[in-house]
């Protein structure tokens, strides 16, 4: 739905088909799912007559790229750190020898 979005603003039943055809999601559920995105700051609804049009809400989706950079960070310190103590395990391997 998130890529879909990405693309151009969309109303619930090109979402809900959408999802239907890639992954057989019931109508129901692709509802929830947008629920569960609109209630989280991923994308943001407007009615339009009868329909409700979906959009991407870019405040949210920066939140969420800060977040990954934050554990991006976060595994680069542990990787750097993994990383030194296979070299010392190496090392000290090759002076057992």
């Amino acid at each position: 739905m998130v890529e879909q979005l990405a693309v151009r603003d969309r109303t619930a039943g090109e979402l809900s088909a959408a999802v239907h055809d890639e992954f057989g999601v019931s109508q129901p559920a692709a509802s929830r799912h947008l629920r569960v995105l609109r209630e989280a700051g991923l994308v943001r609804s407007r009615v339009d007559g009868s329909r409700r049009i979906y959009s991407l809400d870019r405040e949210g989706l920066e939140e969420i790229g800060e977040w990954v950079d934050r554990l991006r960070a976060l595994w680069g310190v542990s990787l750097s750190a993994l990383d030194t103590e296979i070299a010392r395990g190496k090392r000290d391997r090759r002076q057992e020898s």
